[in-house]
């Protein structure tokens, strides 16, 4: 027997059915995952509790850090400020956005440059559809929070809000008048500045209800100018040092970036939020020599050493990633890009060209294919010391790779070839390409072709006003 359903049941059943889809879809987009992405200015691989350091304390950071899973093997992808955070942003190698440095690649006196560097871009252009845009474009409410360091303002390429963020690489002072900071004043005449970024971020929390969020805290701390926070001083005065670290100063910096992060977990615990955050810990670059030491890495800050761009890092994401678990596979913040996007489940843009992998796999317990890790750094930057073993400058011209258990760097001046395998010689003292010709061919031979494949500029034109040693 067939029975007839009234065409009025038919319409009220489907009504139920796509007022239940909407509702659903609804609740999928309240149900995508928040991200914090924590990007520490200058913060060297050992400057944490959670990589080891017995001399500075970060308990707040360390405790985030054992709830999730640490890299031991993490890497900016480029040595100092701009480039690493350029490619951070964009997802890519710095020869496709042309950021290689701060300010003119010229750095350093010029009768001691050999060659004539690349030319510079300070400016990451606006042709570049940037993280925080793909976030923004899929629905996220996004802030950033501190330093930005790639325009004049981080909110003409994505963020909703900015707090503090402008072309300037680090504060004039962590005391009011901060200087060169966008657009923060102080309650008093005594407010340090990392305090006055996190009330800042907590009020953007704060105001955020329904809507996913996409947070780049970004603190000008631990950067130079090197002023301690007064109350923390005392403790650190007649602490004994700890394999090279023994910055009194600096640490009360490290400290107090601990105690603003632990302000800001809080709030998210508090509000509920903390259960639904993917939370991503990273520095731009090494640590500055003169202030901290990352032994036993080699040499800090604007070195292609181990020092220059390894970094402390973790993942933290509750119920998905498993606590307590370590990494030791070779990561790069160029793998941020499309992490956060898989996670946020937002696909790749059209023709947008992504030099990282997403380390969701590695989250997740398993594994990724070994791959090279590449840099390039066709410019000079002053300022060399006795570990990188040049009076003068930090980084000549060159790029670098990494696969495996392998380095290689390759100076472009002399055409200098120095080999390091890092599993038994982390602290790359030994140099094995006159003593290992194989691996050194076949290295140099993934590099070159890399760079032939990506138009890596390699500057040749030589310096008329160059004076040898």
């Amino acid at each position: 027997m067939k029975f007839k359903v009234p065409v009025i049941t038919l319409v009220f059943v489907s009504l139920i059915l796509l007022f239940s889809c909407a509702n659903n879809s609804s609740k999928n987009e309240v149900q995508k995952p928040n991200i914090l992405l924590i990007n520490i200015d200058d913060m060297g691989w050992r400057d944490v509790g959670f990589m080891g350091s017995e001399y500075y304390e970060t308990p707040n950071i360390d405790e985030l850090a054992a709830g999730g899973m640490i890299f031991t093997n993490a890497y900016a992808a480029a040595a100092n400020c701009a480039p690493s955070r350029a490619c951070l942003m964009s997802g890519q190698w710095t020869q496709r956005h042309g950021i290689y440095t701060v300010g003119t690649s010229e750095r350093g006196k010029s009768n001691t440059r050999k060659l004539v560097p690349i030319k510079n871009n300070d400016i990451l252009p606006d042709s570049q559809y940037i993280l925080t845009e793909a976030l923004k474009d899929a629905g996220y409410i996004t802030c950033h929070a501190g330093k930005w360091h790639l325009n004049d303002d981080p909110t003409t390429q994505g963020f909703d809000v900015n707090i503090g963020g402008s072309h300037a690489g680090n504060p004039g002072s962590y005391y009011p008048p901060y200087k060169r900071v966008a657009s923060l004043i102080a309650p008093t005449d005594d407010y340090y500045l990392t305090n006055l970024v996190m009330d800042k971020t907590l009020d953007f929390l704060n105001s955020v209800d329904n809507k996913p969020f996409f947070m780049y805290y970004s603190p000008y701390a631990v950067h130079t100018p090197i002023q301690p926070v007064e109350n923390l001083l005392p403790k650190y005065e007649n602490k004994p040092e700890w394999n090279g670290q023994n910055n009194a100063k600096y640490a009360t910096m490290v400290e107090n970036l601990d105690i603003q992060i632990g302000r800001m977990i809080d709030n998210l615990k508090e509000s509920g939020k903390l259960k639904s955050t993917f939370i991503l810990f990273i520095s731009d670059n090494g640590g500055l020599y003169k202030v901290t030491k990352q032994w036993p890495l080699r040499a800090g800050k604007g070195a292609y050493y181990e020092g220059g761009i390894r970094e402390p890092m973790f993942a933290y994401w509750d119920g998905k990633i498993k606590p307590a678990t370590k990494s030791d596979v070779p990561v790069s913040n160029l793998d941020f890009y499309p992490t956060i996007l898989e996670i946020a489940g937002i696909e790749k843009p059209i023709d947008k060209v992504l030099d990282g992998h997403s380390i969701l796999p590695i989250l997740k317990g398993g594994e990724l294919n070994e791959r090279p890790l590449f840099w390039h750094f066709p410019i000079y930057l002053e300022g060399g010391n006795i570990e990188t073993q040049d009076k003068i400058f930090r980084t000549r011209p060159g790029s670098a790779i990494r696969l495996g258990d392998w380095k290689l760097i390759h100076y472009f001046e002399n055409n200098d070839i120095e080999l390091y395998n890092l599993k038994d010689d982390i602290g790359e003292k030994n140099n094995l390409a006159e003593s290992n010709p194989e691996k050194t061919k076949e290295l140099l031979g993934i590099l070159e072709n890399w760079r032939t494949e990506t138009n890596a500029p390699v500057p040749t034109e030589l310096n008329p006003v160059y004076k040898a040693n």
